[in-house]
């Protein structure tokens, strides 16, 4: 922890996989390590039956790789493990000082084009793959699964419930990522207080369980929290008991000066019991008070209640958005694509296991009305394309008369980050703003139609070229 009280998570550089290591030992004993290289990070298949994915993770990783450092015990450890002194006296003193450039988090990125690129020594750049797609894949995906329940929640609160169930600490990078995507606050108070975002809870059942009576219960929180007192109304029976009881301790706060904030649904009938819990509330004047509902929510079970019309104003999400579901992982991948300044190209009889070769830069391209047209991946030594050829369909498409800029910046250089952290908000805010140009028909939620990435006429001649080199 920093003076400023800032939280930083120490990640060992043994938070990787073996063949880093070993691969690295071999560059070393060989004297490649130094070699200029770069790698890109892509993905090819967008989760969830979606369009689109949102860049998330970016600030965290740069966090991480700039304190990056192998301790003594890391050594010690890959020296029972049968490293070679050597190369665990370099590994002792080592750094990472290469590039990264790419695309801004909080971007809307697609599959096939490069999202960010990892320039130096061929040992630096490849012992940070793994913890690279550890904290990209994961934190993208969960963004895309947030930003999807936002899309269907409209202006509605979202909270972030999920830290229960999430994957062991894999849980404060989903609550950041939650954030990004569009949700509001989060219940997971370190990751509340690391990534300076709002926090929220109500309470439990046990909590009422606790006391004589559900209403001792009510009126012992209303006490402590009588400025933000949110009531849970399930515990034995909503309409009969929970909700009644809410109601006297609502007319006891008025009458000291307070507002009850709102009740929480956490089981039933939800579109049912939001519709009676809001005309009780209402007949009895309490139209302030809110509604918060819970419970193995998602973006279906969202859609479904507000179609519903249910008078719900938060929404408490968990399992579904932390956990990923249905897909549990996006497929990012992480492949060599220059070394010593020639392109190097992974090539397959799949067309979707096949590499783009060579440093590049991607452009995204808009149309008169503002909206996304198209992203064109181009090698970085050019500026524009006035055509492009897509690559899921082979098809030409003309760029001439749209708007372009570059999507790749430079976020560290020789190990160093070019910029202070950026504030979570304005990641958050990027994202809202993408979405608005991002076609209507790519954010629906299982989409048919797919957006147009494609290459330049000179990064395909370069391919072509490279295309089942001899043996």
């Amino acid at each position: 922890m920093t003076d400023n009280g800032y939280l930083k998570d120490r990640f060992s550089p043994l938070f990787t996989d073996k063949y880093q290591l070993t691969m690295g030992q071999a560059y070393f004993l060989h004297n490649r390590h130094r070699l200029n290289a770069s790698f890109d990070y892509f993905f090819r298949k967008i989760p969830f039956g979606g369009g689109y994915v949102v860049f998330a993770g970016l600030e965290n990783l740069l966090e991480i790789i700039e304190q990056w450092q192998f301790d003594e015990y890391d050594i010690d450890y890959l020296h029972k493990s049968g490293f070679h002194s050597g190369f665990l006296e370099y590994l002792s003193s080592f750094r990472f000082k290469g590039n990264i450039l790419g695309m801004n988090e909080g971007e809307i990125v697609f599959p096939v084009e490069p999202v960010l690129r990892v320039e130096g020594g061929l040992l630096e750049t490849q012992l940070v793959e793994t913890l690279l797609l550890n904290v990209l894949n994961f934190q993208s995906l969960i963004a895309t699964k947030a930003q999807r329940i936002r899309w269907v929640a409209g202006d509605k609160v979202l909270s972030d419930f999920g830290l229960r169930r999430a994957q062991g600490s894999g849980g404060n990078q989903a609550s950041r990522a939650a954030f990004i995507g569009g949700f509001n606050s989060t219940s997971n108070m370190y990751a509340a207080r690391k990534n300076k975002i709002p926090s929220a809870g109500t309470m439990a059942h046990s909590f009422i369980l606790s006391y004589k009576n559900e209403l001792e219960a009510f009126r012992a929180y209303a006490a402590v929290f009588p400025d933000n007192c949110v009531l849970l109304v399930d515990t034995f029976d909503t309409l009969k008991s929970g909700l009644p009881n809410a109601i006297i301790v609502a007319r006891e706060l008025e009458r000291k000066g307070k507002k009850l904030a709102a009740v929480r649904l956490d089981s039933g009938d939800l579109a049912d019991l939001s519709k009676r819990t809001r005309s009780m509330l209402d007949n009895e004047g309490l139209d302030y008070v809110k509604i918060v509902a819970s419970n193995q929510l998602d973006e279906y079970v969202i859609k479904d209640l507000l179609e519903q019309n249910a008078p719900v104003d938060v929404f408490g999400v968990g399992t579904s958005m932390v956990t990923g579901i249905p897909d549990g992982a996006l497929d990012g991948v992480y492949k060599l694509c220059s070394l010593e300044g020639e392109a190097r190209l992974k090539w397959s009889d799949s067309i979707q296991k096949a590499t783009l070769p060579g440093q590049k830069q991607v452009l995204r391209y808009t149309g008169s009305d503002g909206q996304f047209y198209g992203d064109c991946i181009i090698l970085a030594e050019e500026t524009a394309a006035d055509q492009m050829t897509v690559i899921e369909n082979n098809n030409r498409i003309l760029l001439a008369d749209c708007q372009s800029e570059q999507l790749f910046t430079v976020h560290m250089k020789d190990g160093n980050r070019c910029r202070a952290p950026v504030n979570i908000m304005n990641v958050q805010e990027m994202t809202e703003n993408r979405m608005k140009q991002l076609p209507g028909l790519l954010k629906e939620l299982n989409t048919q139609h797919t957006y147009a990435v494609g290459v330049s006429d000179k990064l395909m001649a370069v391919q072509e070229k490279m295309k089942r080199p001899c043996c």
